[in-house]
């Protein structure tokens, strides 16, 4: 089954991570890494939760159809470096996409993924928004080159969770703790301090 965060962790080669370190004020690249892998893991959750109703799927897919269809990914550094495209401008507004994804939870996952990867909340807020893009771009291309429906759609999301926690990162596991939370985010430090440091070394160290 295809997990859209191993693609997702695919594009992210030391070329980018550089890209989005200078990006976003000259951050530590071990920081810059671990803070998008948790990014990742918690869009790609986030947008599970939002598509687990048939109504919600809906509405993502239609969204997909619309503004995603992949093509900001043929040129990352370009899209990165301001390049894009004036009919690409809703495929880019990674604050829009994170607002639709997020909700109201959005700054208590910028406080958790800051946490998590030592970055600071603002580094760490900047950098939701250039890879939001990225994921929906991602989603949106797998959708339309394997022609999926409402139903393959939800299962594609459902299953990269599955996956992930099923392989024991720690980053997706914390995600969806964090948003199946109806609180007010009162639980970032506890989920955040479950994750120690050491594996999170060990997880991202090749980088």
């Amino acid at each position: 089954m295809t997990n859209l965060l191993d693609l997702l962790s695919g594009q992210l080669d030391d070329n980018l991570i550089d890209n989005l370190s200078s990006k976003i004020g000259g951050a530590d690249r071990q920081q810059t890494a671990t803070a998008a892998q948790g990014i990742m893991s918690t869009l790609i959750s986030g947008l599970a939760k939002n598509a687990s109703t048939p109504e919600g799927a809906a509405s993502l897919a239609s969204a997909l159809d619309r503004d995603h269809d992949g093509s900001v990914l043929d040129d990352l550094m370009g899209m990165l470096g301001g390049q894009a495209q004036p009919q690409q401008a809703r495929a880019l507004n990674g604050s829009g996409i994170i607002k639709h994804i997020l909700g109201d939870k959005q700054s208590g996952a910028v406080d958790m993924i800051s946490k998590t990867s030592g970055l600071d909340s603002e580094k760490t807020g900047n950098l939701m928004t250039m890879i939001a893009p990225m994921v929906m771009g991602l989603l949106g291309k797998q959708k339309k080159q394997s022609g999926l429906d409402i139903g393959g759609l939800m299962g594609l999301l459902s299953g990269t969770v599955s996956q992930q926690k099923q392989s024991g990162n720690p980053l997706m596991d914390m995600a969806t703790r964090f948003l199946d939370k109806d609180g007010d985010g009162s639980a970032v430090d506890d989920i955040a301090g479950m994750v120690g440091k050491g594996l999170l070394g060990k997880l991202f160290g090749r980088r």
